[in-house]
């Protein structure tokens, strides 16, 4: 899930251990989150946005993967 902040991340060196104190939450927690067991609220999503990637959008870093769609 959430392929844009995945590479947004790796691309600035910031772990989920970084993020997730950031947001005030566990690893484990933001974990859960960017696998999609647990949502993030608009509160995290907005201190992501605004504190490490400004120059992008929420619609931009929370855009989820399309599934794959199987030919037939």
């Amino acid at each position: 899930m959430f392929p844009n902040l995945r590479a947004e991340m790796a691309r600035s060196d910031i772990d989920g251990i970084t993020m997730a104190q950031l947001i005030g939450v566990s690893a484990k927690t933001f974990s859960s989150k960017m696998s999609g067991k647990t949502e993030f609220n608009r509160s995290e999503m907005f201190t992501i946005k605004r504190e490490v990637f400004p120059g992008h959008t929420v619609e931009y870093l929370f855009t989820e993967e399309e599934s794959k769609k199987v030919a037939h």
